[in-house]
């Protein structure tokens, strides 16, 4: 072998060892540009679940009552505890952002009636009630005794914020014994999921 051939051969090595490392390199580039095995999408990730919304004014299934006497004694009766409490005209509110459980007694020598409610209550509510729509006047048993509901809807007394209204739905109970009568206004935003709350409001009614 002469001397030129012995020069040469390093180079060829050379070169062949860079073509076979080319060749590797392109390989392990396609691999590394593959997409991610379709199981670790992030596609398949989800949030959290969306919090409950309940309608304006539901009164929570959790809600404490508690029971209330008047000073004047006669009767006990269970409103929500927390609500916010005042006094007017011989009517005592209990209230809570949108509702409110309205409580009067007053001296009577006669029961009320289904036909002495609609005579004289409903058109008094009518007078009083801004937008008044009567649902109906009707008997019903509670364990204080029978009482003379009516239900009906109106417009609430203007937010002093935003100066809106909005329509409520009104449970009126006629209570009487023994010469007293106890009035229960049972008062939520229209819609309001209250049929549970407004009866074991109305069912708590105790003659003392």
């Amino acid at each position: 072998m002469n001397k030129r051939a012995i020069f040469a051969l390093p180079a060829a090595v050379a070169l062949t060892t860079g073509v076979v490392a080319g060749c590797s390199g392109s390989g392990g580039g396609s691999h590394s540009g593959s997409k991610a095995p379709s199981g670790s999408s992030s596609t398949q990730r989800t949030g959290p679940a969306p919090a409950e919304s309940n309608p304006p004014g539901d009164i929570p299934d959790n809600q404490v009552y508690v029971a209330y006497r008047p000073p004047a004694g006669g009767f006990t009766v269970k409103v929500p505890e927390g609500w916010a409490r005042s006094s007017t005209h011989g009517t005592t509110t209990f209230s809570d952002k949108l509702n409110k459980v309205e409580v009067a007694q007053s001296s009577t020598g006669t029961a009320p009636t289904v036909q002495s409610v609609k005579a004289g209550m409903v058109p008094a509510l009518r007078k009083q009630a801004t937008h008044f729509a009567l649902g109906g006047v009707t008997t019903v048993h509670r364990k204080a005794g029978e009482a003379v509901r009516i239900t009906y809807r109106t417009d609430s007394a203007p937010n002093q914020v935003t100066g809106k209204s909005v329509r409520d739905s009104v449970e009126r109970y006629v209570f009487f014994h023994n010469g007293r009568q106890v009035v229960l206004t049972l008062t939520g935003p229209t819609g309001a999921d209250n049929v549970d709350p407004w009866r074991i409001v109305s069912d708590s009614l105790r003659w003392q």
